[in-house]
């Protein structure tokens, strides 16, 4: 085992002293130590229950003869954050939270490890962290929250912020937007839809580092609990058998998850964040992966923002698994899984158990919601090296747009225009110097989209920036542009007026200027480099482009 370096022979004789002041026996030293890698916290929603999944998690390890050892790592809300300079923080926690997990682990040289993450940005640096570490491992993620119910319908946060661009156009009364602040989001969980958080836990479970059913299991479910202590009790067995991510995780693995991804209508985020983690496993994928596999996966199941429902429907319809099942023999089903089985022995055990998946959820290949999957990769003079958008979100009439631009150089500016009502129909707003190096921090930005989306524009107006959307965010909207504005990109040249093309069906983004203007303006620009402090500072000089996965080196 990993731990006898710290337990075994005289020369631990200090070591083990100090395991001794913790409390631990000499039976218990014996043992597999096993690391509980928690993101509980007591201001965000998606982590403010966690300590009772790490519970149950702890509980499974000492029933299966392991010990477990509890750490914290940090986490971002982005809900929270958005809309103001602390969203500055919420990507470049990931590499923040990888590296904390990287000095526990190392430091105190553990067998295996249960990772108990949520939301956005702590998801995917949880599973970098398996991959640069390689040491057994199984995610337990902490399940999406249940829709709240507000005069009658199911909402959820998306609703929230949606409802702020309809307020400014007084379509709400006070009475209205009270019942909505107090009612869209009933408890804990990661947000209820589609979004970043929910999407990267169903990666998890597609990539097979978390058991079955874990990804959809809603937060407040037992079935959670029962997945936590599963998920202990697996976890000695894999330090016992020496079965690690990498032996799980190929570029096969990582095709599945951009499938199931493209299949669910997951969130633009996962375009960062998959191919930083294939990087921490040392896999090539990028976005040439996502346009390539989008082409040929159909979209599957219609959830918030793109579709009514939520996550806990997904769940009642088999979750993951069956939508392997749906996409049959296009997913590599010979993959590895922390079951111990492959992806096509769980899948089988699914249909086993429930012979009448759910169609009314899921649809059957024959009938899709649409031919493609939900993300399209867009290319053109606009951007050279890629941009995405959740196409499975914009309405067939926005599907192929030209209008004029109308140029921000913040998500403050593009805010305060687009809710005083000056942005109009056709209309393509320009918010740039938001990427991971101009911002810094690649700012999601829900305000704004949401905002467009409440005073009825959204299926008039397009939105184009070098930042990046919520996975919440529906309609079309254009992000991590690349290469971004600070970085010289053609973003950084268009002025107000210029005509932007967007056509997501042939995959086009283009800036229609001429060469020779371009080449002008370039000349005179200024870039004006946004202040930076502290870690800001720091993440500034280390992060790569959008296109990259905005990986740290």
């Amino acid at each position: 085992m990993i731990s006898d370096s710290i337990k075994k022979g005289p020369e631990r004789l200090p070591n083990r002293a100090l395991l001794k002041a913790l409390g631990l026996t000499d039976s218990e030293i014996q043992k597999p130590f096993i690391a509980v890698v928690n993101s509980k916290n007591d201001i965000v929603p998606g982590h403010i229950h966690l300590d009772k999944i790490a519970e149950a998690v702890k509980a499974g390890i000492r029933n299966a003869g392991g010990v477990p050892f509890e750490f914290h790592t940090i986490g971002v809300c982005d809900g929270i954050a958005m809309g103001h300079s602390g969203m500055k923080y919420s990507l470049p926690s990931r590499e923040l939270i990888q590296d904390t997990i990287e000095v526990m682990v190392r430091a105190h040289q553990f067998d295996g490890m249960v990772l108990i993450p949520s939301c956005d940005k702590v998801v995917p640096a949880h599973l970098m962290a398996a991959g640069s570490l390689d040491i057994p491992s199984i995610v337990v993620t902490g399940g999406p929250m249940m829709p709240g119910f507000v005069e009658d319908e199911e909402k959820d946060l998306i609703s929230t912020f949606e409802l702020v661009g309809a307020a400014k156009a007084e379509k709400y009364t006070e009475t209205q937007i009270k019942n909505m602040e107090d009612g869209a989001c009933p408890g804990c969980g990661s947000c209820a839809g589609m979004f970043t958080a929910n999407t990267m836990a169903c990666i998890a479970e597609a990539m097979g580092l978390a058991l079955p059913g874990c990804a959809t299991a809603p937060a407040v479910d037992s079935k959670k609990i029962r997945l936590a202590k599963e998920s202990g009790e697996r976890i000695v067995e894999l330090a016992k058998t020496g079965i690690t991510p990498r032996k799980i995780v190929t570029k096969n693995s990582i095709e599945n998850a951009i499938m199931v991804d493209m299949a669910i209508g997951g969130s633009t985020n996962t375009a960062l964040h998959l191919p930083a983690i294939a990087h921490a496993f040392s896999i090539d994928s990028g976005l040439d992966d996502f346009d390539r596999l989008s082409k040929t996966t159909p979209h599957l199941i219609y959830l918030r923002p793109a579709g009514p429902n939520f996550m806990v429907d997904f769940d009642r319809a088999g979750g993951i698994y069956a939508i392997f099942e749906r996409l049959g023999d296009r997913v590599c089903k010979n993959e590895m899984t922390v079951t111990g089985k492959t992806i096509g022995e769980n899948t089988k055990n699914l249909v086993l158990v429930n012979p009448k998946l759910n169609q009314r959820i899921i649809q059957p290949l024959q009938n899709p919601i649409h031919a493609e999957g939900g993300i399209a990769v867009l290319k053109g003079t606009l951007a050279p090296n890629g941009s995405v958008v959740k196409q499975a979100a914009v309405s067939e009439k926005m599907m192929k747009h030209t209008g004029p631009a109308r140029v921000f150089d913040s998500e403050e500016e593009a805010m305060a225009a687009i809710l005083s009502q000056k942005i109009k129909d056709g209309d393509v707003v320009v918010i740039r110097n938001e990427g991971p190096k101009g911002g810094p921090g690649m700012r999601e930005m829900l305000s704004p989209t949401a905002a467009i989306a409440g005073l009825g524009l959204i299926e008039s107006v397009a939105l184009v920036t070098d930042g990046r959307f919520s996975g919440g965010t529906r309609g079309p909207c254009i992000g991590h542009v690349s290469p971004e504005a600070s970085e010289g990109g053609p973003i950084a040249l268009v002025k107000d007026g210029d005509e932007i093309e967007i056509d997501i069906k042939n995959r086009i983004l283009n800036l229609n200027v001429d060469e020779k203007t371009l080449s002008e303006r370039k000349k005179s620009l200024k870039q004006n480099e946004k202040p930076a402090m502290g870690y800001l500072k720091k993440y500034r000089r280390m992060v790569r482009s959008a296109n990259t996965g905005a990986i740290v080196e």
